[in-house]
């Protein structure tokens, strides 16, 4: 595939995501975790235009010099921008310039792209394509979200969603025999800096559950009290769970006695043979608890990776999320990917439905801070 067409397809992905909402979905921003749309759309072709276009695109013109402030997101380096907290009181730009933004960029992109890449900057458009499928996914919770959280549960689509890829299979437990293993990112093809630096560990023998927990077990640890006994939960945990009233899943609703959850198709009931979706580490952690087991940690999962079958939803792990032997972070901006974001964050592994084609390996490490749910996430269980 050439990078034209590369580039073509992912670019036309995040706007067929985008296809099914209205104008005022674009713009809504209900916690500070969810960007809206629109910024997506634009923060994305920020991305290409100023990594690619405005320094090594002979001629360039930006197309709006105050871009840069408004579709910066954490990127020192490039200079101010705005807060994450105030991207949906961005009413201007409007959605249609947003639209208009990425046509122009795209145009420069397909000229630049022409003309042909140098390893150096291969390497950036890359990191490009694969930063837009990290937006698509986002876009994906974060739209759930916008709707999940109006009055009238409007559904994203009424015909068959992502979510229709959940499914649940007969439980067997896989053995991970006592030894020493290569842990990390081994060959050519594109990969993160935080999978670099394949390394040796130690593993004790353990096993690990060939199938996620499903939503009837869960309703079965909600059923037990499980939300109102403090000796299934960290203690930061607890904290959480008293502060935020939490009493079930994301998205989960107790009707007359009868669970129903938001999905991209509207209020259903919650289908018991489909993995429970939709938990913060807090609560992965308290059902292990509950039910007696543990958590694996990354480097089991990754080890007995290749002997189930993963990618339905981001699994929690034990595992916090550090630096591998030999981390570097690159200069410049770039170097602001992955690395100043190693504190007080959990590792989960896998893929999800909403994950964008071709962007899942079995050393793919996402990473989120413990209380977080809004993504497709769920949970394996080890002992």
């Amino acid at each position: 595939m050439s990078l034209l067409d590369q580039y073509a397809i992912t670019r036309a992905l995040t706007e067929k995501i985008c296809s099914a909402l209205e104008k005022e979905d674009y713009v809504v921003q209900p916690v500070a975790d969810v960007s809206p749309p629109k910024w997506h759309l634009g923060h994305t072709t920020w991305f290409f235009e100023t990594f690619l276009l405005i320094p090594h695109a002979v001629a360039y013109q930006p197309f709006n010099t105050d871009y840069n402030y408004v579709f910066n997101s954490y990127y020192e380096t490039i200079g101010a921008r705005v807060i994450r907290t105030d991207r949906g009181n961005l009413s201007r730009p409007t959605v249609d310039d947003v639209y208009k933004y990425r046509a122009y960029v795209d145009k420069g992109m397909a000229h630049l792209l022409s003309c042909g890449l140098s390893n150096e900057l291969l390497e950036i458009f890359t990191l490009g394509i694969n930063h837009e499928q990290q937006h698509q996914e986002l876009l994906w919770y974060d739209i759930k979200y916008i709707l999940g959280h109006n009055p009238l549960f409007p559904a994203y689509s009424h015909e068959k969603t992502i979510e229709d890829g959940l499914k649940h299979a007969e439980k067997d437990w896989l053995v991970i025999p006592e030894g020493i293993y290569e842990m990390g990112y081994k060959g050519s093809d594109f990969t993160f800096d935080n999978e670099l630096g394949r390394h040796k560990v130690y593993l004790n023998g353990a096993s690990i559950s060939t199938e996620l927990v499903t939503n009837r077990e869960f309703k079965e640890f909600i059923d037990a009290g499980c939300y109102t006994d403090f000796n299934y939960w960290h203690a930061e945990g607890w904290d959480w769970v008293k502060t935020n009233n939490i009493r079930s899943p994301l998205y989960w609703h107790n009707v007359d006695g009868i669970w129903f959850n938001y999905s991209l198709g509207g209020l259903v009931p919650v289908k018991d043979d489909q993995p429970v979706s939709h938990i913060s580490f807090y609560e992965a952690w308290a059902y292990a608890q509950w039910s007696g087991h543990r958590l694996p940690t990354e480097f089991e999962w990754e080890v007995a990776s290749d002997k189930f079958e993963w990618g339905q939803l981001w699994e929690w792990t034990e595992s916090a999320y550090l630096p591998y032997p030999g981390f570097s972070k690159a200069p410049g901006a770039i170097g602001e990917y992955n690395g100043k974001f190693m504190v007080n964050q959990k590792v989960l592994r896998g893929a999800s439905v909403a994950t964008s084609p071709n962007h899942s390996r079995n050393t793919y490490r996402n990473f989120f801070h413990p209380h977080l749910r809004w993504m497709y996430s769920g949970l394996r269980l080890a002992k």
